[in-house]
């Protein structure tokens, strides 16, 4: 996401959680991103997607790491001072605001297309937090696959959002299968 996309307002979801996301450097050495993730576990946040940026380097030579987690409100100050007392470069911490969310199907030859390049230009260029994914390669990963993501986005977004996941699948020549997004039936 955008740094013109950060809300400081929490907003609730199911449960009485809310959505947060949190960047953070780390260093690359062998299980510096298990030690970040300790302290969000130990102080009852539940992780929803986590993108790592190995290929990335920040200018301090980390690598990029952001979180998407849920928590109750009176939790997220103790998650982001145990990553903190942790020893974890928090760059980053704030409320997201996704106030909808969408399911889309991509299909075409996902594997072989890159499909950790494809998740990463949709949230990098269609500002969307992917929740869920599910991937079926039925004839094996040479072949057509799909996968199923739910996505979260900030409210009014939708059809920018999916306008730019279409171009992003015809870049990559995979077929978005998407939600009626409006008008009369």
């Amino acid at each position: 996401m955008g740094k013109n996309r950060i809300r400081r307002e929490a907003v609730e979801t199911d449960g009485g959680l809310h959505t947060y996301t949190i960047r953070l450097e780390l260093v690359d050495n062998p299980g510096e991103l298990l030690h970040a993730l300790a302290p969000i576990a130990e102080n009852g946040g539940n992780l929803m997607s986590i993108h790592h940026e190995r290929g990335n380097i920040t200018p301090r030579g980390h690598i990029p790491v952001e979180i998407d987690l849920g928590c109750p409100p009176d939790r997220f100050d103790d998650i982001v001072n145990g990553l903190r007392d942790a020893g974890v470069n928090v760059v980053q911490a704030g409320a997201e605001r996704y106030g909808e969310e969408v399911t889309i199907l991509l299909i075409g030859h996902l594997i072989e297309g890159d499909l950790s390049g494809t998740l990463s230009r949709i949230k990098n260029e269609a500002g969307a937090a992917i929740f869920d994914l599910s991937l079926a390669a039925p004839e094996g990963t040479q072949e057509v696959s799909s996968a199923r993501l739910r996505l979260a986005i900030d409210t009014g977004n939708t059809n920018e959002t999916l306008e730019t996941i279409r171009s992003i699948a015809s870049d990559k020549d995979f077929t978005v299968v998407e939600p009626l997004t409006g008008g009369e039936v």
